[in-house]
């Protein structure tokens, strides 16, 4: 009996899969991994700016220029007859006191004494000192009657201003006509003395020639005509001089002005009484002032640069004393910012945010991620902020000095920090 056999089946083992199969998607991985990074790259992003917000508040606009001191009344000495010139015994910056000090003494020449001509012109410069001395007399009580009168105005003002009657401009105008008439006033005191000592001397030069030939004639003495202090001798040593010719300049240094030389185009921005803020000239703080006149007529002058320009002087008196620990002198170098302009309420924009496109002023507007092309109309400036007259809302955002890459509805964000 045969015995049947069945075959048994024995399992096949598990494939194990080979080691580091997963490298073969690293390829896949860099690639994906570099056309990520260069879509990144390629889209736009948006553009970092710096943003400022659209304000309203008060705009002074103002005129910055370079000046000097000068003293408001000064006269130079000159001799009424030609003659021999002693010695003069003053230097610069020595006080003098009106009809006290002797300037210079001279002793006529004799040929003059014997001179018809000398004679008359003589007689002549009397009678021309007399009615200057008499012009100037009723200049004074013109003025005089002109102040008294400003005076009662500017307090009848001062009442209506209180009571909101009238408006501040008007009581400017009032306290600066005072201000211009008092000065106007010492000006006119100034040329009385002046005129007086123009008369004496005339006086003394015909009292010199009509004396005899034989005669011996005292030295004519020229006496100090305001009190003050030597500014410049300019005939030191004695020597014969002719009538006329300077010998010496005094004045009084506390009686100063501020001369402002002026670009004509912003000369016409400014108006008698402006305020006037008195910087750079050596002391702690500014120095207050208002300006007095406009010269009618400009000059031209040669810049740094050596380009001609077209200057007006505009002289401003100080409104705030100087102080005695910082005292200005005659000639001292300042610089003057001259208000031409103010308003309390003004829509402004930082002038950084505007650009020309033509004959058009240009902003961009940062509003929801983008930049907005905005035009503007723009009216007074002060280098710093512009008044807006149309174009830009208060509180909307504009950027400041866009960069070229900024364009028109082009995708940009603040800067952090900003």
């Amino acid at each position: 009996m045969k015995t049947q056999t069945t075959p048994t089946t024995t399992a096949a083992p598990p494939r194990s899969r080979k080691p580091g199969a997963w490298r073969r998607y690293i390829p896949f991985a860099i690639v994906a991994a570099l056309a990520f990074a260069i879509i990144a790259g390629l889209r736009p992003r948006p553009l970092e700016v710096e943003t400022a917000t659209v304000t309203t508040g008060p705009l002074e606009v103002t005129v910055l220029e370079e000046g000097k001191t000068r003293i408001r009344h000064r006269y130079v000495i000159s001799p009424p007859i030609s003659g021999y010139l002693n010695r003069l015994p003053l230097r610069a910056g020595d006080p003098i006191e009106a009809g006290k000090t002797v300037l210079a003494t001279m002793q006529a020449q004799p040929a003059n004494f014997l001179d018809p001509r000398a004679r008359a012109e003589a007689e002549a410069r009397v009678n021309a000192a007399e009615a200057t001395k008499m012009r100037a007399g009723s200049e004074l009580e013109r003025i005089q009657a002109s102040l008294d009168l400003s005076q009662k105005e500017k307090v009848r003002a001062a009442d209506l201003v209180a009571k909101g009657a009238i408006s501040t401009k008007e009581w400017d105008a009032a306290e600066t006509q005072v201000i211009m008439l008092t000065r106007e006033l010492h000006s006119a005191e100034f040329a009385i003395r002046v005129a007086e000592f123009e008369r004496v001397q005339a006086q003394a030069a015909l009292a010199q020639a009509q004396m005899p030939a034989d005669a011996k004639s005292e030295p004519l003495t020229l006496v100090a005509p305001v009190t003050g202090f030597v500014l410049n001798v300019y005939e030191e040593s004695a020597r014969t001089v002719l009538a006329g010719v300077p010998v010496m300049e005094v004045g009084d240094p506390t009686d100063l002005e501020a001369e402002i030389e002026l670009l004509s185009s912003d000369a016409v921005g400014v108006r008698p009484g402006a305020e006037v803020s008195i910087e750079q000239w050596g002391g702690d703080a500014p120095l207050r002032g208002k300006v007095t006149v406009i010269e009618p007529g400009g000059y031209t002058k040669i810049s740094a640069l050596g380009v001609e320009e077209q200057r007006v002087k505009v002289r401003v008196e100080f409104t705030d004393p100087i102080p005695a620990t910082h005292p200005l002198g005659d000639r001292f170098r300042v610089e003057a910012r001259i208000l031409t302009w103010r308003g309390a309420s003004v829509l402004q924009v930082p002038t950084g945010a505007l650009f020309r496109r033509g004959n058009d002023w240009m902003t961009f507007v940062f509003a929801g991620g983008k930049a907005r092309l905005t035009k503007v109309e723009i009216s007074h400036t002060n280098g710093v902020s512009a008044e807006v007259r149309a174009g830009l809302n208060q509180g909307q955002a504009v950027i400041l000095h866009p960069p070229d890459g900024v364009a028109d509805q082009g995708a940009v964000k603040a800067r952090s920090g900003k």
